[in-house]
């Protein structure tokens, strides 16, 4: 092992030497200007490295992988990547089908046949594009009174998964991440080559493609060469606790050079996985005939008129952006152990310095801001609801200018206002007689449809009808809802107490871990019981206990 780790290195460093001749003096230091927020002293980083072609043309790290020991992050520290670690499990399924020993148009209790019978066929496709409608395996833990850090492994997604009775949704009718399918694609691997998941990843895709450093991390505890420590926070930071055990959704350690290795693929594949890289891009349609941009463990979109495949990822406190041009034939790797690290915007501003002239060409929209009268943006004001996702807001106006969660909406036109100029994110309204609707849109895969709606007053009497303890048999917990000084108060034994407000007849809004609990009634109008949503976890049915 350290033979090949040493072979490795001596083999990226000539390369890289070679390759830093192909970016100027003038780029190397816009990129190393980036950064310097990364080396100064005391400070946890993380690394970089871009790839043209065959070549490397820039490899490098930045601040500190141990600040207990002062240790620097350099181009071969290994990182925990998160969620770009789907793309690889995504390959290993990809090569079973290749070799004809699965299909990913098989229902995946061919496989895992004790999953429960939702109605409807979940097949490996849902689960690798996001469309399966099974509920995520962290809302579902934090629901059932698990905290953030709390260790978790796929046994646990197990437990639980067995359990549940529902879904969020038909399978293929809709897009929405999910960590438990990537998850069970390690029992479909296991499954179908009689071998443990980790060591068949090893050999049949790691070491295949030469990605020596890149390994499955199983042990929260584990400890490891060359491997960074992730942080939490500004300074003073603190250590993030390392609470990650699964894998198949994450947990994958890497380096930015191995990561090198892996993209370039994408343009430029090995012998014998041309067919691989290409399926991996390839894009799978809705229910309703739309295209979702989740691909194999990636995503498909464009960056100033490039197309691009690119992940990112989150664990503990490491964070990742990945991804690639393959018109241009260029590939840039953000690695980084520092929760505000924002890897994405480090890798998006690379870019434009690595294709220069070609960015600055495919400008930005800009939009230009108009100006509104006061009575004009007041009919704009009140609280707004997204029944889909469940989704409460509220627009406000102050000093003349509305405000959207903290964020200033800037009229573009006499209905469409700018929330954010970086993603173009924006809100349009129409009126429809005496009703308002608000679309919130960006690149086109995010909308959200809201309704205005009226505010009202509830008494305590109302509020009181709330009150109870109940329970759930598909996560085999409890909550109660209380009335304090005639306001609601949710309670977990492991969360404590939380906020919640009536937002209207029989809907509530809460803090974290319900967010949005929908009251139902029986028969006779007495309260039966809780709906609860809280992002990917939608509907959980909660028991009012007598």
């Amino acid at each position: 092992m350290l033979k090949s780790y040493t072979i490795s290195l001596l083999l990226t460093l000539a390369i890289t030497s070679i390759g830093n001749a192909q970016l100027s003096k003038s780029e190397t230091q816009k990129i190393d200007s980036l950064f310097a927020v990364w080396s100064v002293p005391n400070h946890p980083g993380g690394a970089i490295a871009i790839m043209k072609g065959d070549s490397i043309l820039f490899s490098k790290g930045y601040g500190l992988a141990s600040l207990e020991y002062l240790v620097p992050n350099t181009r071969e520290t290994v990182f925990n990547i998160g969620s770009v670690s789907k793309q690889f499990t995504a390959m290993g399924i990809v090569k079973l089908e290749e070799q004809g020993k699965l299909s990913i148009d098989d229902d995946i209790r061919l496989y895992i046949p004790e999953l429960p019978d939702f109605g409807k066929t979940i097949t490996i496709r849902h689960l690798l594009h996001h469309t399966s409608g099974l509920r995520s395996f962290h809302y579902l833990l934090v629901l059932a009174g698990w905290r953030l850090n709390d260790e978790r492994t796929n046994s646990d997604l197990y437990r639980f998964i067995l359990k549940q009775k529902e879904l969020n949704f038909n399978p293929g009718d809709e897009y929405m991440y999910c960590n438990t399918g990537y998850m069970l694609m390690v029992n479909i691997i296991e499954k179908v080559t009689g071998e443990p998941f980790v060591s068949w990843m090893q050999s049949n895709v790691f070491d295949a493609l030469g990605m020596n450093n890149t390994y499955i991390e199983t042990r929260a505890n584990a400890i490891h060469l060359n491997t960074a420590t992730s942080y939490s926070g500004a300074a003073p930071f603190t250590r993030s606790i390392e609470y990650w055990s699964y894998y198949g959704s994450a947990n994958v350690n890497s380096t930015v050079s191995d990561l090198l290795v892996w993209l370039k693929n994408f343009y430029q594949p090995m012998d014998g996985w041309e067919a691989e890289f290409e399926q991996l891009q390839t894009l799978d349609r809705l229910n309703n005939g739309e295209y979702n941009n989740y691909a194999y463990g990636v995503e498909i979109d464009t960056y100033k008129g490039f197309d691009r495949i690119q992940h990112g990822g989150a664990t503990g406190g490491f964070r990742s952006f990945i991804g690639t041009f393959p018109s241009e034939k260029i590939s840039i790797v953000v690695l980084s152990n520092f929760s505000a690290a924002n890897p994405q915007s480090k890798w998006e501003k690379v870019a434009d310095i690595v294709l220069g002239e070609k960015s600055e060409a495919a400008q930005e929209t800009v939009f230009i801001p108009i100006y509104l009268p006061t009575e004009k943006l007041r009919k704009y004001v009140g609280y707004y609801w997204e029944d889909k996702q469940k989704i409460n807001q509220q627009i406000a106006l102050k000093n003349d200018t509305l405000w959207l969660d903290n964020k200033p909406m800037i009229p573009i036109s006499e209905d469409t206002f700018l929330i954010n100029q970086e993603t173009g994110l924006k809100a349009s309204f129409s009126l429809h007689g005496a009703k308002v609707q608000m679309v919130i849109n960006g690149d086109g895969s995010l909308q959200y449809q809201f309704d205005k709606y009226e505010y009202t007053t509830v008494t305590n009497e109302e509020l009181s009808e709330y009150v109870g303890t109940y329970y759930s048999p598909e996560i085999e917990t409890s909550y109660k809802i209380q009335l304090k000084n005639g306001a609601l108060v949710g309670y977990h034994p492991r969360h404590g107490e939380f906020k919640m407000e009536r937002i209207a007849q029989d809907k509530i809004s809460a803090d974290l871990p319900l967010v949005f609990v929908q009251i139902i009634r029986a028969p006779d109008g007495t309260v039966s019981g809780l709906r609860v949503s809280n992002g990917r976890v939608r509907n959980m049915w909660f028991e009012k206990q007598k």
